[in-house]
């Protein structure tokens, strides 16, 4: 199929999807078994309501889209955080992880923005989705200690299947990026290496925004999927 002919598909595509009231997905990260080695560190993590029921809603050409990312947002987290530490509690509120003995840090992940190319904005070829996350550093007691940002990209083929699986395939692409990263790359910075003494976070013990500094470092420029790659190819994380 040709550029042009693509990019029409996609539009017919999108008139299709306003008349029948638009895009709704709810999609859920499917991660690998991490094969990283738990800091032996007891942390905790708040999950707040507001995250728990994210959703990301916005009308583009005419197409409402609903993007329902709490659920997901719950299931990456919690994997993240009992992968990379020897034991990590959830809490909905920091008044209650404020109550929990024997924290070391507690960490409060957060969705800061999401944004997608559909297949009419790249060409008819594929669609391709960002998803920015802020996580914050705080004591036992809940003083602000450091903050971390961290970006996952992910893209999907389109191939004629429609708008709504393939958006949904490259969210969760997005949030499998975002895990790897963090398990990655998070146990060689120093806040990781405090923890892993058996050390508790106290406020301004470190430069301000000297680990989101380096965290940002590190992710990768997005880059736009070739046409020759497979669909399995594409649910993979991009290289960093």
């Amino acid at each position: 199929m040709h550029g042009w002919q693509r990019l029409m598909a996609a539009s017919v595509a999108s008139a299709a999807l306003a008349a029948c009231g638009g895009v709704t997905i709810a999609p859920e990260p499917v991660l690998p078994r991490a094969l990283v080695q738990p800091i032996g560190a007891d942390v905790g993590y708040v999950l707040t309501s507001e995250q728990r029921n994210y959703v990301h809603s916005e009308t583009r050409a005419g197409v409402p889209w609903k993007v329902s990312l709490g659920a997901g947002h719950q299931k990456l987290m919690r994997e993240i955080f009992t992968a990379e530490f020897r034991q990590a509690r959830e809490f909905p509120d920091f008044e209650a992880a404020r109550k929990a003995e024997n924290l070391q840090a507690v960490f409060e992940p957060k969705i800061e923005q999401y944004s997608f190319a559909t297949a009419s904005e790249t060409g008819g070829m594929y669609v391709a989705v960002t998803i920015r996350y802020r996580i914050d550093v705080h004591t036992p007691e809940g003083a602000r200690f450091d903050s971390l940002t961290l970006t996952g990209y992910g893209a999907s083929l389109v191939d004629g299947i429609g708008s709504e699986e393939p958006m949904a395939i490259a969210t969760r692409n997005a949030m499998r990026d975002a895990a790897a990263k963090f398990l990655a790359q998070f146990q060689g910075q120093p806040l990781a290496e405090q923890l892993a003494k058996g050390e508790k976070l106290v406020a301004a013990s470190v430069p301000a925004g000297a680990v989101a500094a380096a965290v940002t470092a590190i992710e990768a420029v997005p880059i736009r999927p070739s046409r020759r790659r497979s669909l399995a190819s594409l649910q993979a994380s991009p290289s960093t």
